[in-house]
């Protein structure tokens, strides 16, 4: 946990921008793998870790607007449990950490609500993503579970978002140390890319450098020689020469913050002529995407300038033909890069994705599109200094998608379909690294892990 101000403070800020009501956040409880005293690793709900800090199963907290009065919910450790776990904290104690005097059991909680219902006073919440929170919050609101994620609060969302978007320096830092494992696992996927290694290989070191230094990584790893498949999570292949190594992977601290950086390695070291005439049009989308970034910005407009420089790019390989102002205003490229420029990172590596994307990257004047491609841009609002974000252009050869735009001649006068065909091996390529918005311009967090040509060549030699 950080120190107790921190929570304090937060909490503070949330009462500022709520008017009334009651607001309660249920921590996650222990979830069974296979049978219930074989659990999946614990990982505490995001929004519980931002206001309370305490990373334990089967807490909740609850935060009277009207009053100021805040409480923590949870059941102290029994003997049984003492045996199996060892000494265990009390609730006062995990409380105290975080500046909360008032505590009780979990049934008292129900009391609370249902006088506070009977008051008919607002009851706040925010989007229930676990069936186990969902049958919880619908057994003390007297509802139905299934309603609870459309029953959400829209304006604690609306007030958690605000908060949880600009980093404190003290986030930051943490980010940066999770960049800091990030740059241990791609190192190390780097110098194991060679022919005849299973990706599993990689992947399992890649996995084990996360829990060994933090608290584990962020998301499944994508590893993988198919990396034309965005989110490719099977690990079977044995890597030969000649084709390219997506490494898709980030890392979480131990207080949870996330890094997410994705590095495309050639098996053997050794760029082709071909892989690097595309590779460099992805780096250079990534360098100039970077460093198009500030306050005041958009990060729409940072998709956008990624999309023109692929487009122009893959205009010089006689990929894309026509107008490139043209042909990204069509959509042309998200052929070749059908998602977005990148997304929010901080306790979440999607940072508040279970608030809903709408809610975080789109308000009432900015709109998300239904262009395929530009419709996956996860944020598309104006910078503010202490946001953090990835920026991971890329290009894909991807053949059910060419296939099917090839069969409805989709866009003609702008691709090259029989051109196309000669890239195929490439497969995909992307290059991701986490960005600080800073009061005059942004930093690009962490230690640089190589990404140009020459380094990668080299750190693989």
């Amino acid at each position: 946990m950080f120190e107790k101000d921190v929570y304090i403070k937060r909490r503070e800020a949330l009462r500022r921008k709520m008017k009334n009501g009651l607001a309660l956040f249920i921590g996650n409880t222990e979830a069974p793998m296979n049978y219930p005293a074989n659990t999946y690793h614990f990982r505490q709900d995001s929004d519980f870790l931002y206001f309370f800090g305490i990373d334990l199963p089967g807490l909740a907290g609850l935060i009277d607007f009207d009053s100021g009065k805040e409480m923590l919910f949870g059941n102290d450790f029994t003997m049984d449990d003492i045996v199996w776990m060892g000494p265990q904290p009390t609730i006062r104690e995990l409380a105290s950490g975080c500046g909360i005097t008032l505590t009780a059991p979990v049934k008292k909680l129900e009391e609370i609500i249902s006088e506070a219902l009977s008051k008919k006073r607002d009851i706040h919440f925010l989007p229930p993503y676990r069936g186990e929170t969902k049958m919880f919050l619908g057994s003390v609101l007297k509802e139905n579970p299934c309603q609870m994620k459309t029953r959400a609060s829209a304006d604690l969302i609306h007030a958690v978002v605000s908060l949880r978007s600009v980093k404190e320096k003290i986030e930051i830092s943490e980010i940066e140390q999770a960049v800091a494992i990030a740059h241990e696992m791609h190192v190390t996927a780097m110098k194991m890319c060679k022919p005849g290694v299973k990706e599993q290989e990689i992947f399992g070191m890649a996995e084990g450098i996360a829990l060994s230094l933090g608290a584990g990584t962020s998301f499944p790893t994508i590893l993988s020689i198919n990396g034309q498949t965005l989110h490719n999570h099977s690990h079977n292949n044995i890597l030969r020469k000649g084709r390219m190594m997506v490494t898709d992977a980030g890392a979480e601290t131990n207080l949870h913050y996330a890094s997410d950086i994705t590095r495309t390695t050639p098996v053997g070291g050794k760029f082709s002529s071909q892989q690097k005439e595309v590779y460099e049009v992805v780096l250079k989308a990534n360098v100039e995407a970077i460093r198009s970034t500030g306050p005041g910005k958009s990060n729409r407009d940072t998709h956008i300038l990624a999309c023109r420089i692929l487009a122009s790019g893959l205009k010089d390989l006689n990929l894309i033909k026509g107008d490139i102002d043209e042909a990204v205003q069509s959509g042309v490229h998200a052929l070749f890069m059908p998602h977005g420029i990148g997304h929010m990172l901080g306790l979440d590596v999607h940072d508040m994705e279970g608030l809903g994307e709408n809610h975080v990257g789109y308000n009432d004047k900015v709109k998300r599109s239904e262009q395929f491609g530009l419709a996956f841009l996860r944020f598309a609002l104006q910078y503010l200094p202490g946001h953090v974000f990835t920026v991971e252009p890329g290009c894909y050869f991807i053949p059910e998608l060419i296939g099917s735009w090839k069969a409805e001649g989709k866009f003609r006068d702008f691709i090259n379909y029989g051109r196309i065909e000669k890239f195929m091996s490439v497969g995909g390529i992307r290059i991701e690294d986490n960005v600080l918005i800073t009061g005059k311009g942004h930093k690009v967090l962490g230690k640089p892990i190589p990404k140009t040509i020459e380094e990668i060549e080299s750190v693989c030699s």
